[in-house]
This record gives C-alpha cells, structure tokens and sequence, in this order.
C-alpha cells in the first residue's frame, strides 16, 4: 500500500484553505457577539433608563461647567469650592425659572376644563366635520361587519392633573440626583481621566484615550453652552414678539421656549401647538389668533436654520438626518429625556469616530462634510 505523498504546494493551499475558513468562522462569531452586545446594550439602556438618565445628566452639566472650574483653579480657587458654588448657582438659575413659570403652569392646569371647552366651541366647525367623516366610517364598518359591532372595553384611567404631577415628580428627582452627581464630578477634577488613560497598557493607547477624553469634554462644553445662550436669546425674543401681540403671560413662553428648544425637532411642535391653543381662546378673531404660533414658529425657524448652524457649523460638523434618526432613537428608548440627550451622545460618538481608527467610516456618515474646526 503506497501513501500518496503531496506536494509542497499542495500542502500550502490546503493549509490557506483551512486559513481562510477559520478566519471566516471567527469574523462570523465576531459579529453575532458583537450583534448580542449590541442588543444588550439596548435593552439595558431602556430598562434601566430611570437609573442611567441622572448620572448622564450630571455628567453632561459637569462637563458644561468643567471649563468654568478649571478657571477657577488657575486663580487658586479649590476645586471643591467652585463646583459647590456652580452648582448653587445652576440650582438657583433653574429654581427661578420654575418659580417664575410655576403661577402660568398652575393657571393653565387649572383653566383646563375651561380651555376645552372654547376650544371646541371655536373650532366647532371643524370639529363637526371630523365627526361626519367618523361617523361615516362607523357606518361603513358596521355595512361590512354585517352590523355586529364590537362591543368595546373602555378602562379608566387617572386624571390628566395626577399624571402631570407625577411627571414633574420624577422629572424634579432625576434633576436632583444629577446635581448632585454633578458637584461630585467637578469637585473630583481630573479624577476620571487619569482612571481612564491608567486602564490603556501602550503608551500610544493613553495618548489616544486622553486626546479623546480630552476632546468630548471640549466638544459637549461648547455646544451646551452654546446651545444655552442661543436657546436664552429665543426664549426672550419669543417672550417680546409674543408680548407685542398681545398674548397674556408672554414671559412663561419665552421660559417654555428656552426649555423646549432643547428638544431638537420635537419642542418647536410642542411649543407651536402650545401657543396655538392659548391664542384661539384668548382671542376672539383666529386669523389675530394664528400670529402667535406663526410668530413661534417663525421664530424657532430662524434659529434652527440661520443662528444655530452659523455659530456652531464650523465646530459640529453633523448632518441633519443623523441628528433626526437619533433624536427618534432616544425617543423611542427614554421618551422625552432621550430627546434632550440625543444630541450630546450622538456628539461623543462622533469624536469617538474622528479619533479612532475602526469607526472612521461611521463617523463619515454623521459628519455633513465640513470642517469640525474653524
């Protein structure tokens, strides 16, 4: 019996074959890990959301006021010092804002019925035609059905008033955890990323980590802070057109504007709709009526496409739909406080792209193909 001999070559080809399909089989593994991690990362952020928004928020206010602390610093100021004395400013800065839109915010709560009520009296001719048009798809449903109707279950829930309250509670609490959080983290100054470069083993790895810890603080700074002067300069614009016009407690839009405008896409709707139904029962004409909103909208318009663009365009270099489609996953994750955060995390993910080699194609597709730095 002769054992057939092979060839060198042969010898080579069979072992590149085996090569290639290990190396398949682990791209392949790599992949549906990388898939499984992914989708724990979703579910952990959905179900554990009321745990993870205040520390992201306290450490977003952190690092909106880490350059202010540093400043500090420099004039001998303890860091310990200065955050506590940020943070009780920013405590007061927001206490006031609720303490001046709290007497409109109680007023409108409890005009509420009332509101309603004009409301489908002053719109009672469109209204009637939306219930023409329903009733005649009852009809035609029940022609269809062969008139047994479905006989529908109607659960009782709470009043509008105690989910209101309820929102506000949670919203107040998630705000005082990561005040809290906040004053630890300037307090600690470079306390955390000294940690994170400690964890890379190269040298090349904590140059790299600190230039992007380094740079994700920079860039989450200057666009909240940025975001918070242009969204105080419309809330007051807001405040003075809609006083012209003549719409009562013009001063609690111009906050609402302020607040809601941190709400890319989603506040502008809210604040339009807001004024709006304020304006059609305040005034008796709803062509005068129409102004508000029109001057709201007109006015979140300019901002979002002239101001917002012009001084932040040359240093956020993101595209609008990446800013869209993230605005929509966060929403559909934490509600309106995704909202809010969307724009920050899809900024860090962007430095995270620009500075590391693997995720460069991402980040190509956030970017709008303009130049991140002036």
């Amino acid at each position: 019996m002769t054992i057939p001999c092979l060839s060198p070559d042969m010898a080579d080809d069979i072992n590149g074959t085996q090569y290639d399909e290990r190396t398949k089989e682990l791209r392949a593994i790599r992949r549906l890990i990388g898939a499984m991690f992914i989708i724990a990362l979703f579910g952990t952020l959905y179900f554990a959301r009321a745990l993870l928004f205040p520390i992201v928020l306290g450490l977003l206010i952190a690092l909106t006021l880490r350059p202010v602390a540093r400043s500090f610093s420099r004039i001998g100021i303890p860091l310990i010092v200065s955050g506590v004395s940020l943070i009780a400013a920013f405590s007061v800065l927001v206490g006031g804002a609720i303490y001046f839109a709290s007497g409109p915010v109680g007023r409108l709560v409890s005009r509420a019925p009332e509101i309603g009520q004009d409301l489908q009296f002053k719109l009672r001719h469109l209204l009637q035609s939306v219930d023409d048009v329903q009733e005649a798809s009852e009809q035609v449903e029940n022609m269809t059905t062969g008139g047994d109707g479905v006989q529908q279950v109607v659960l009782e829930q709470g009043g509008l008033l105690s989910n209101v309250v309820g929102s506000l509670a949670s919203a107040g609490t998630s705000l005082a955890v990561a005040t809290v959080l906040a004053m630890f983290f300037l307090a600690s100054g470079d306390f955390f990323q000294q940690r994170v470069v400690e964890v890379s083993r190269r040298l090349q790895d904590k140059k790299r980590a600190l230039i992007i810890v380094r740079d994700v603080e920079r860039q989450i700074s200057r666009y909240l802070a940025a975001i918070t002067i242009i969204n105080a300069g419309l809330g007051v614009c807001i405040w003075l057109a809609l006083w012209l016009i003549g719409l009562p407690n013009a001063h609690f839009w111009g906050i609402a504007a302020f607040l809601l405008n941190f709400l890319p896409f989603i506040g502008a709707m809210i604040g339009v709709v807001g004024v709006a139904m304020v304006s059609v029962v305040t005034f008796d004409s709803i062509g005068y009526a129409a102004l508000c909103p029109a001057a709201y909208l007109a006015l979140t318009a300019l901002e979002g496409n002239v101001v917002t663009p012009s001084l932040l365009g040359r240093h956020l270099a993101i595209n609008v739909t990446a800013v869209f489609l993230t605005v929509t996953l966060w929403v559909w994750l934490w509600g309106i406080a995704g909202a809010f955060l969307a724009v920050p995390v899809l900024v860090i993910l962007k430095v995270l792209c620009d500075h590391v080699p693997a995720m460069n194609s991402f980040g190509l597709f956030l970017g709008s193909g303009e130049s991140k730095r002036g």
